[in-house]
């Protein structure tokens, strides 16, 4: 049966609010955003909006379905058989609907278990968001992932050959390591890794087969061979400079921040079981972090929300307090829901999609007691979201 929202506001996407507006959906699409009383409706069911919002289903651009969020997630990746992985990260994909979060995009995996993982959602074999998967990452050989089946790879020609691999096995988009990372024992996450060569041979294969290209990329060298070399997405930017944020913005690449990273392994330190070094490394760059991410989103540069979520204590399902964080460089809150939104689907390249509530798009949409566009902090509480939407098809119903 079709359905009617109304008598509500309607964050629309994009910073846009509209009031006194009907939204129809049917049969997977949304078929008018209209003026209440406007032009007649169908026999539908009407949602009353009243003290409530309806609003675009929420983007994670950067989660790893494979990890738990357990204070060594990467070595119980490592240890991990496929079978089990792609249970555990069946149950993790429906978490993350149930917060509202109708897309993420899965930045890399063990075994291909979220290219599985997206199809068996997509044949509607168990529920979970709209994925968009990564495979397995691309690093040289010992770099940053190699535990979580990274493929490693050393060399322009060999970087190329492991680009194709991944396309071959039908990924959405290709991840590639330009640096070290925290969670990786006995690197630095300053340090470069892949070098501008082997990243270029990445960036033209996947560009070549019409994928676009995220890089893990925390110290500055890193990021800017990753930005040079064509890149599509940095991801952390934890170290950034005036220069590399100038050539971001001419070359329209995106940043997607990750701040609920650091800041849940902070908040939980040596004695929740991470490992010293884990801890040590993210307290030495965390205000690094803070500064880059707002310089970044003061000069202008695209912006995405991402979480890391599977990183220590970072959980599938608690995304939401990413949108609150991207407050605290800067953001006013309509802009970090965008972030979540419509700037999200645009820096994945699935903004005739979803993203935004416009005709014609399929009807992802969530319906949340009060004003998120106001105070994001409401996401948080799952109770708080009335109901859920997944390409028409209603997941949540408190109404």
């Amino acid at each position: 049966m079709p359905v009617v929202f109304e008598n509500g506001p309607i964050f629309v996407g994009g910073g846009t609010t509209l009031h006194n507006t009907s939204v129809l959906v049917e049969d997977g699409i949304i078929k008018s955003v209209q003026k209440t009383g406007s032009a007649p409706l169908p026999d539908c069911r009407r949602v009353d909006l009243k003290g409530r919002t309806l609003l675009p289903g929420l983007i994670d651009s950067h989660v790893h379905l494979v990890m738990s969020g357990e204070p060594d997630p990467m070595a119980e990746v490592y240890q991990g058989k496929a079978p089990m992985l792609i249970l555990q990260a069946a149950v993790r994909a429906q978490n993350t609907l149930m917060a509202g979060f109708t897309t993420v995009r899965d930045m890399g995996c063990k075994d291909y278990v979220a290219l599985y993982l997206r199809d068996a959602v997509n044949q509607g074999l168990v529920p979970g968001p709209r994925i968009l998967a990564s495979g397995r990452v691309i690093t040289m050989t010992g770099g940053h992932g190699w535990q979580i089946g990274g493929r490693e790879a050393d060399g322009p020609d060999e970087v190329r050959k492991a680009t194709r691999e991944q396309l071959k096995q039908g990924v959405d988009l290709v991840k590639v390591m330009a640096t070290g990372g925290v969670l990786t024992l006995g690197v630095e996450p300053g340090c470069p890794q892949l070098s501008y060569e082997e990243l270029k041979a990445c960036i033209e294969e996947a560009h070549k087969a019409g994928r676009r290209v995220g890089t893990h990329a925390q110290g500055m060298q890193g990021i800017k061979n990753a930005v040079l070399a064509g890149v599509d997405t940095v991801e952390h930017g934890i170290y950034l400079s005036e220069e590399i944020i100038n050539e971001m913005i001419s070359r329209k690449t995106a940043l997607i921040p990750t701040l609920s990273a650091p800041v849940n392994i902070m908040n939980k330190g040596t004695g929740a079981g991470m490992p010293l070094e884990v801890v040590t490394k993210t307290e030495k760059s965390y205000e690094s972090h803070l500064a880059s991410a707002a310089m970044a989103y003061k000069s202008g540069v695209k912006m995405a929300m991402g979480t890391d979520a599977g990183t220590p204590f970072n959980l599938h399902g608690e995304n939401a307090k990413e949108i609150k964080l991207l407050t605290t460089i800067g953001m006013t809150p309509s802009e970090a829901l965008t972030a979540a939104t419509l700037s999200a689907a645009q820096v994945l390249g699935i903004d005739n999609k979803t993203g935004s509530i416009e005709k014609d798009k399929e009807a992802d949409l969530l319906v949340v007691e009060g004003d998120p566009v106001t105070y994001p902090e409401i996401l948080i509480q799952k109770e708080n979201l009335l109901l859920i939407m997944k390409q028409g098809q209603v997941v949540k119903d408190l109404l």
